[in-house]
């Protein structure tokens, strides 16, 4: 039998980001001209109202091309003012530093705007002449040129809350019908029919969802690459560590598969994995490499592809091509800090010296939807190309079209979330699928003594990094977003603050803060970094924590809000300090990487190119996960959340300078000790906002730090912290101990009658005149709150004399023991409730194709 040498149908070779980036008629290309905020709301308008809110549509009109319509016209990513930007550095840096300390850093920007910053400037500008974004290869190089393992460090998680439909809370029911409406997503995208994302009608960067699906993270020596099968039709599904594949989607990108169909092949693959014990497919679990350091990795896959067309190679090439990964874990995680655990790195569990916990049902370096043995599924995801805003909206919309399609069968003319659906595939001619395989296949690796060693080391690092991190949860249930808005705050702001002064109340100190605000107004934009300590907010703290009368401490409240607030605005409208001070910092590292230490600080030098940061110093940045209520979604200001856009949750994680031994003439702005501890983010903060989300988090982001993921609800708020063994869980009870605290001051000085959500009947009952109707006089009037005596769940006094007598509320609880403030109250008994193939290539590739792996036997069910 002839040898076949061409590459296999489902994936080429991936360039890197920097080789694609600059390709002539490559989207990272674009026009300076002819670009705004109004331009691109127009291109969207030229659609009707039921092409961009199918849902709101009986049966829409669909018309291709809507989620792309506004890419020509969004308004590139402005390059902030010099001036403006250090000076915005000088305020994020004053309240981390002492006096000394301070005036060192001013002085190191008082040189840089007189040396070498108007230079730096100028060659930025001109650099990002004719490109998409002056940020977008320096943010790529940051993340792409970091060498650590990606589980962990980079990759976010999104834990779903359970299906509304009890009979889908098994796992194949589950995941079969996460995976239907996924593929329906990928179709809307493909189809350009997924409306765009909006805020407040202005639409956003859709760039991100061409990156999401079919690609892959690739490991190679010199850092890695992102590799996109663009024709992609087929998923891969992990369970207990094996490997299995079958096509989902024709050429056309219609599903070619009914649920029941995805049924009958999870089940059949959960069948023949279960034949192999544990332990032994442990022995084979390849997705462990995954998780190594990435340059071992990039030497492990040369391992596996060195001998082309081999069965190693083709495997490889099966799964970096799949649409996603499909994991089917064997466990059932009770809390949810163990179900967060398994969703961000799985679990770790040795029997008999083998790892069998859920970390080796694993493959980073894609986007990955889990689902446990009892239903319980979440997304973790590859964070290069896509920013948590972009996931958040495929997660949204995947648990949206499980209900609408549970409607459905109750309802034949409930609404559908797609503009266009692909045809009933049980009513479709045979003939009209193509060259499709729809058979489970288990890729049989073949475990070369290499391969079988690596593996072995990989998990025990694996586990070794498992067990460095701790995570705690905290679903508060006492109030949310409504009674935060009730009380005149932005919600964003106000829980910001909430973990300010409960950092504060076991520490007695402030450190390096971040929550990234989206910027997806502006073309390919991503997030830019909100620094959360401020004057106001160092005040707000010290005051709540002395002894200080309750409307003091409401006014300092407020006064560090309306701040967070303000730069949260100026941070969405790309006029942040961080982004801009890193491009014009890897602008000089690009010159000295291209020139020398010498040409760094002369004025002829060619601003094309891109940076590539010294090794261990490309951490900057690198899992920004967003959080939107959904399509139409802004930053919450001023407590306006009806339309609330919410921060993503990018996170600058480590330091951007090279060390002191590497100075070369580097501007004393990025010499200055004030750029590393900017840089050196010890509270990693992301905002995620909706209801589809039961928790979405990520690890710390240093050694010494907290990654807080929350996702504030209208009546509660919802946080995953994680930190290397910090006392989390003693954080978490700070921040709830706090939250009740500050309700009782709010309430001891503000006093509401309803909630905003509340019917103002109630008001109208309270002013009307006595009734007149003798049946409407009859009865005892019931108070909410009757004098004396108190209501579970909260510590508002019955009456203004009691408020000042309760005003000692957190008694002699001070900076060291806040943590104890939860249990103190309970005691008082307050209940807490891109190469193209030919067609004759790609008939032998399939053919190909459908030979690898064993094929497996369909179960009858």
């Amino acid at each position: 039998m002839p040898s076949f040498h061409t590459a296999v149908r489902t994936f080429t070779m991936p360039k890197s980001l920097n080789e694609s980036l600059a390709e002539p008629g490559n989207p990272q290309l674009a026009k300076d001209s002819g670009r705004s905020h109004d331009g691109a709301k127009k291109a969207t308008d030229e659609y009707t109202k039921d092409q961009k809110n199918p849902l709101a549509s009986d049966q829409p009109q669909h018309k291709a091309g809507i989620t792309f319509a506004a890419q020509d016209k969004l308004p590139k990513l402005p390059i902030p003012e010099l001036e403006g930007s250090t000076s915005k550095y000088l305020a994020a840096l004053k309240p981390l530093q002492s006096p000394r300390e301070h005036a060192e850093t001013q002085q190191a920007v008082e040189e840089f705007l007189k040396a070498e910053g108007p230079e730096l400037q100028e060659r930025l500008k001109k650099y990002a002449t004719g490109k998409t974004s002056y940020i977008e290869q320096f943010w790529y190089d940051s993340y792409l040129n970091f060498d650590n393992p990606v589980v962990l460090n980079l990759n976010p998680f999104f834990l779903l809350e359970d299906d509304p439909t009890p009979a889908r809370n098994n796992q194949v029911t589950r995941a079969a019908s996460l995976v239907v409406s996924a593929l329906s997503f990928v179709r809307a995208v493909r189809k350009e029919e997924l409306p765009p994302d909006t805020i407040r009608g202005q639409p956003l960067c859709m760039y991100q969802y061409s990156r999401l699906f079919g690609t892959a993270r690739v490991p190679t020596e010199n850092g890695c690459h992102i590799g996109q099968d663009p024709d992609a039709k087929h998923m891969v599904v992990l369970c207990h560590g094996q490997f299995y594949w079958f096509d989902v989607l024709d050429d056309n990108s219609d599903l070619i598969m009914t649920e029941k169909d995805v049924s009958i092949n999870l089940q059949t693959i959960v069948d023949d994995a279960q034949q192999t014990p544990i332990q032994e497919a442990a022995k084979g679990a390849l997705g462990v490499l995954s998780t190594e350091n990435r340059k071992v990795w990039s030497g492990l896959r040369d391992v596996i592809t060195r001998d082309e067309g081999s069965n190693n190679a083709d495997c490889l090439g099966i799964v970096d091509s799949a649409l996603f990964i499909l994991c089917l874990d064997y466990t059932e995680p009770a809390s949810g800090a163990e179900l967060c655990g398994n969703m961000l790195c799985g679990t770790s569990q040795v029997e008999k010296g083998v790892q069998i916990g859920t970390c080796t049902n694993r493959w980073y370096d894609k986007l990955q939807i889990i689902v446990c043995k009892n239903g319980s599924a979440g997304i973790n995801f590859e964070h290069t190309g896509v920013d948590g805003h972009t996931v958040l909206r495929f997660a949204s919309d995947l648990y949206t079209d499980t209900i609408l399609r549970f409607a459905r069968t109750i309802n034949g003319q409930a609404p559908s979330l797609w503009a266009s659906t692909s045809p009933d595939p049980s009513k479709r001619d045979p003939n009209s699928f193509g060259d499709v395989s729809t058979t489970p296949h288990k890729l049989e690796w073949d475990m070369v003594p290499e391969l079988s060693i690596a593996l072995r080391f990989a998990e025990t690092r694996l586990a070794d990094l498992i067990q460095q991190n701790e995570f705690a949860t905290l679903d508060f249930a006492a109030y949310g977003k409504n009674f935060m808005t009730g009380m005149g705050f932005s919600p964003d702001a106000f829980v910001q603050m909430a973990f300010q002064a409960a950092y504060y109340g076991l520490y007695g100190r402030v450190e390096c803060t971040y929550e990234p605000a989206m910027t997806k107004v502006y073309l390919h934009g991503r997030t830019e970094a909100v620094r959360s300590v401020t004057s106001e907010s160092v005040d707000f703290v010290q005051t709540f924590w002395a002894e200080n009368p309750p409307q003091q401490k409401v006014d300092a409240l407020r006064k560090a809000c309306q701040q967070h607030t303000a730069n949260t605005r100026e941070c969405a409208k790309a006029q942040g300090c961080d982004r801009h001070l890193y491009a014009l910092f890897s602008v000089w590292q690009k010159a000295l990487d291209e020139d020398g230490a010498e040409a760094a600080s002369s004025t002829g030098l060619s601003s094309n190119g891109y940076s590539s940061p010294v090794e261990g110093s490309s951490e900057r940045d690198p899992a920004s996960v967003v959080g939107s209520p959904g399509r139409d979604s802004l930053m919450s200001v001023d407590g306006d959340e009806s339309h609330s856009v919410r921060s993503n949750g990018n996170r600058v994680r480590g330091n951007s300078s090279p060390s002191r031994g590497q100075n070369h003439n580097m501007p004393l702005l990025f010499a200055d000790g004030g750029w590393d501890k900017l840089n050196n983010t010890i509270i990693s903060t992301s905002n995620c906002g909706n209801p589809s989300l039961r928790h979405f988090g990520f690890g710390p982001t240093s050694g010494d730090g907290f990654g807080i993921g929350y996702i504030i609800k209208d009546e509660g708020i919802s946080i995953c912290a994680s930190s290397k063994h910090r006392q989390t869980k003693r954080f978490v009870d700070a921040l709830e101990s706090y939250l009740l605290e500050i309700r009782r001051v709010l309430r001891m000085t503000q006093r509401r009658g309803t909630s905003p959500k509340a019917s103002r009947v109630r008001e109208a009952s309270a002013t009307r005149p006595k009734p007149g109707s003798r049946l409407k006089s009859r009865g005892r009037v019931i108070k909410a709150h009757e004098p004396g005596k108190k209501t579970p769940g909260t510590m508002t006094p019955a009456d203004e004399s009691a408020a000042a007598s309760d005003d000692e509320g957190l008694g002699g609880y001070g900076f060291f023991d806040a943590g104890m403030l939860l249990q103190a109250l309970k005691a008082r008994g307050e209940g807490l409730d891109d190469g193209s193939t030919k067609p004759s290539e790609s008939a032998t590739v399939n053919a190909r194709r459908r030979e690898i792996g064993k094929k497996l036997r369909l179960s009858e069910y």
